[in-house]
C-alpha cells in the first residue's frame, strides 16, 4: 500500500489538477476508509492520476473530515461503547480482524481507534490514566502489549491505516528526506551552489526553506532565490496554511522562491508568479542561472531587511 509513494514511479501520471478534477476526486473520496481495498478502488476510478497523488489527496481529506468527527469519538459513554463491543466481539473471534472492523464501522481511522481502545485497556490493567510515552511505545511496538489478542488486533489496525500511526508517521518522514536528497542531487547535477536547510541553522537562522541558492536562477522567466520541498499534494487549506506560516516569510527574508509539490496541486494555485513564489510538480528543466554575489553576502542584508 505504502509503495505508491515511491519517487520511481511518480512521473507515469498526471500530477498538476485542474480545480474540477480535484474537486471531483474530493467527492468521490467523501465515502472510503483510509484501508487498502479503498485505495484499489481509487486507482482504479482515477487511472490517469499517480497513486501517490491520490493517496495524498485522500489523506488531507481524510484528516479534515477526521478533525470534523473526532471529539464524538472521544465522549467517555462513546469510548466505553466501543471498547465493551471491542472486548465481546474480540471473546466470540479471536482471530477476526474485529477492531479493524470496528473502526471503519464507526468511520474512524483505525490507528485513532487502536489508541483509544489501548488507552482505555491500560486503565483497566494499571488502575489509572497510562501516560503517553507508555501508549507511544506500545502503538509503535504492539509486542509489548501484555495482551495478546489486543496485541495482534492494535498491529493490525497499525498496518491497514494509510492516514494515522507510528507507521504513516514514519514514512511521511522518511518520503520527505528522500524528496529533499532528490532536490540537493538536482541542484548538484546542474553544478548550482547552495545552502541547505541544516546549513541554514548553523548560521542562526530558525525558520529557513530547504534550500537557499547561493546564485539565483531564472525558472520560467522567474527569479528563483529559494526553494521549499512539499511531498504531498498541494491542495487550498494546505497551500494557503504554507503561505502565512512559511512561503511569505520566505519571500521577506529571502526574496522570491520556487515551491516542488511532488505529488501535484491545484493548478489554479499558481497564482502568485508575479509576487514572487512559484509552484513546480518537479524540479525544473529550464533553470538560467543569474550573476549575483553569492549567498553569504546576502544574507545579512536580507536578515537586515527584516529588522527594518
Amino acid at each position: 500500500m505504502f509503495a505508491v509513494y515511491s519517487l520511481k514511479t511518480r512521473r507515469y501520471s498526471k500530477m498538476k489538477l485542474s480545480r474540477a478534477e480535484y474537486k471531483e476526486i474530493v467527492r468521490w473520496t467523501e465515502q472510503l476508509r483510509p484501508t487498502r481495498q479503498c485505495m484499489k478502488m481509487l486507482k482504479d476510478r482515477f487511472p490517469t492520476h499517480s497513486q501517490s497523488t491520490l493517496l495524498s489527496i485522500f489523506s488531507l481529506e481524510y484528516q479534515k473530515r477526521t478533525k470534523r468527527t473526532i471529539s464524538r469519538h472521544h465522549a467517555p459513554d462513546v469510548i466505553e461503547s466501543h471498547y465493551q463491543r471491542y472486548l465481546s466481539e474480540a471473546k466470540t473471534h479471536p482471530t477476526a480482524p474485529v477492531l479493524l472492523e470496528l473502526a471503519n464501522e464507526v468511520d474512524l481511522s483505525p490507528a485513532l481507534m487502536a489508541r483509544i481502545i489501548l488507552d482505555r485497556f491500560l486503565q483497566d490493567l494499571d488502575g489509572e490514566m497510562p501516560s503517553k510515552t507508555v501508549l507511544n511505545s506500545m502503538l509503535k511496538e504492539p509486542s509489548l502489549i501484555p495482551d495478546q489478542n489486543l496485541s495482534n488486533h492494535i498491529y493490525q489496525c497499525t498496518i491497514n491505516d494509510c492516514c494515522y500511526g507510528p507507521l504513516v508517521d514514519c514514512i511521511k518522514h522518511a518520503i520527505g528526506q528522500e524528496h529533499e536528497v532528490l532536490l540537493r542531487d538536482k541542484l548538484k547535477e546542474r553544478n548550482l551552489s547552495f545552502l541547505d536547510e541544516n546549513q541554514l541553522r548553523t548560521m542562526g537562522y530558525d525558520k529557513t526553506p530547504d534550500i537557499i541558492l547561493e546564485v539565483p536562477v531564472a525558472v520560467e522567466g522567474h527569479i528563483v532565490h529559494w526553494i521549499e520541498s512539499k511531498a504531498s499534494f498541494g491542495d487550498d487549506h494546505s497551500h494557503r496554511t504554507y503561505l502565512n506560516e512559511q512561503f511569505w516569510s520566505y519571500w521577506n527574508r529571502f526574496g522570491p522562491g520556487l515551491v516542488i509539490y511532488w505529488y501535484g496541486f491545484i493548478g489554479e494555485l499558481d497564482c502568485q508568479r508575479d509576487r514572487g513564489i512559484l509552484l513546480k510538480d518537479c524540479f525544473p528543466t529550464d533553470i538560467v542561472t543569474l550573476c549575483h554575489p553569492t549567498q553569504q553576502e546576502r544574507l545579512p542584508e536580507s536578515q537586515n531587511r527584516d529588522k527594518e
